[in-house]
C-alpha cells in the first residue's frame, strides 16, 4: 500500500512563527535564518490565496505543481488555477544577507509595502501586508476555536478509558 508507506515518511521541518521584517527600497525582504535553512538553497515565490505571497521550498512547489497538473486539462478550474499559480511563480535564491527580491507583480498582488509580516504555515511561508494580516487574523479569531472541530481529528482518550468521557475524545495534543 503506497499510501501507508507515505504516512510513515519523516515530515520536513515545519515553517513556524511570525516575523516582521521590513521591505527595503529595492523590494527585498530578509528571511529569518531558521526559515532560510528550512526553505533550502532556493525557493519559489508565488501568488497565494487571500492576497498573500507564498514562499515554498523547491520540493514543495514541485509537489503542488505536479498535483495540479494531474487534474484533467478538461477541468476548467484546474486550468485557471494552474495559470494563475504558475504565471506568478518565481525561483529565488537569498543573497548573502538572506534577502530575497520580491518581484513587482507579487508586491502589487499582495499590496506589499514597508511593513510586512512573514508567517510560517507548515510546508510554506506566507508574506502579508501587515495591515491585511492583522485584519485577516482578527476576522478569523472568533471562529478559531470552532474551526478545530471541523479540521482536526478527535483522538480517543489515553488509557482506553471506556466511560462516558471516552466517546467525546480529546484533541491530539
Amino acid at each position: 500500500m503506497a499510501d501507508e508507506s507515505a504516512k510513515n515518511l519523516p515530515l520536513p521541518d515545519l515553517l513556524l512563527g511570525t516575523y516582521e521584517p521590513k521591505l527595503d527600497d529595492k523590494g527585498r525582504v530578509a528571511i529569518p535564518a531558521k526559515m532560510r535553512t528550512q526553505l533550502g538553497a532556493g525557493c519559489v515565490m508565488a501568488r497565494g490565496q487571500e492576497r498573500c505571497v507564498y514562499l515554498l521550498p523547491n520540493d514543495e512547489f514541485r509537489r503542488i505543481a505536479q498535483q495540479i497538473q494531474q487534474v484533467s486539462l478538461s477541468n476548467r478550474a484546474a486550468r485557471n488555477y494552474l495559470r494563475v499559480f504558475l504565471s506568478g511563480a518565481v525561483v529565488l535564491e537569498p543573497d548573502k544577507q538572506g534577502r530575497v527580491m520580491i518581484p513587482q507583480m507579487l508586491r502589487s498582488y499582495a499590496n506589499l509595502a514597508d511593513d510586512v509580516v512573514l508567517i510560517g504555515v507548515g510546508t510554506r511561508a506566507e508574506l502579508w501586508n501587515r495591515e491585511d494580516w492583522e485584519t485577516y487574523l482578527h476576522d478569523q479569531e472568533e471562529d478559531y476555536s470552532t474551526m478545530s472541530d471541523d479540521i482536526l481529528p478527535v483522538a480517543p482518550l489515553m488509557g482506553g478509558d471506556t466511560d462516558g468521557a471516552a466517546g467525546m475524545g480529546v484533541m491530539p495534543w
